[in-house]
């Protein structure tokens, strides 16, 4: 869930998408907005930043992390370009830095 609780994000590892949908605030129904290619392979997990901006796909089979601006008046995923090469990464963590 983006943390404005407007849009929901599932992951298709399928067809390696991410699937994009508006929450209806009075009823919970989702209206799907946009399946967006994530640029890896599988993605087995995607985080959310705590501000809301970025999302962080996680591709299990392509070894690498891929960054996605989220816009906040839409849902719409954007790819940024940066990724990142891990080794099998399954899991995408936001921690306070102290």
């Amino acid at each position: 869930m983006h943390p404005s609780g407007k849009f929901a994000y599932v992951s298709n590892r399928g067809h390696n998408t991410i699937a994009v949908y508006a929450v209806d605030q009075a009823s919970g129904k989702l209206k799907l907005v946009q399946s967006a290619p994530t640029v890896v392979e599988t993605p087995r997990n995607f985080g959310i930043d705590p501000s809301g901006k970025w999302l962080i796909a996680a591709g299990q089979s392509s070894s690498n992390l891929a960054v996605f601006a989220i816009n906040a008046g839409t849902g719409k995923l954007t790819p940024t370009g940066q990724t990142l090469e891990v080794g099998s990464p399954v899991c995408v963590k936001f921690l306070p830095v102290e």
